[in-house]
């Protein structure tokens, strides 16, 4: 009896090591051996600011140079006015260079700048060698779905993007 109390004990705690250690969220990844889930980097700021208008873009998609590149021309994003007070740009640029692509924190970061030639600072993520590779499948007519609408919606596809989690076993391309 007291052998078979111990072997379950010990069942159970190797049961409860293995999930613990293979199934919770670690710094990288949430456990994703392939690195395309983004690690959970939070700016009061740049999730507010940012998400008001699209998803809020992992800063490990683009290198220093291209956040610096957009944040200094927030008069003109893309063809809207996305202006902000010089201390909360400030806040949102300090977060965004120390988390970006040539930062070294991401294995995402890490493929983006792989693919990235020297001095290169695309101001979209949509035209990195990276995304490019990436996406190279995806025919032009998908792209102009209605429901997809651009190359920049990534949460058309990625239904989890928001939570930095673009692997391909979640990727769902709508049919319109």
């Amino acid at each position: 009896m007291n052998y078979l109390l111990r072997g379950t004990g010990v069942v159970t705690a190797v049961g409860v090591f293995s999930l613990l250690t293979f199934s919770l969220p670690s710094g990288e990844a949430h456990g994703d051996g392939g690195g395309n889930v983004l690690p959970r980097t939070i700016n009061q700021a740049w999730q507010q600011e940012c998400a008001s208008c699209h998803l809020a873009y992992s800063p490990a998609f683009l290198p220093q140079a291209s956040w610096r590149r957009l944040m200094n021309g927030l008069d003109r994003h893309f063809g809207e006015n996305a202006s902000l007070d010089p201390a909360t740009q400030a806040d949102i640029l300090r977060f965004l260079e120390a988390n970006a692509a040539d930062r070294g924190g991401s294995r995402i970061g890490s493929k983006v700048m792989k693919r990235m030639p020297a001095g290169e600072a695309p101001l979209r993520i949509t035209d990195t060698r990276w995304f490019v590779h990436k996406h190279d499948e995806v025919s032009q007519s998908v792209w102009s779905r209605k429901s997809i609408g651009s190359t920049a919606h990534c949460a058309a596809c990625h239904r989890q993007a928001e939570q930095g989690v673009f692997d391909e076993d979640t990727v769902r391309i709508p049919k319109q």
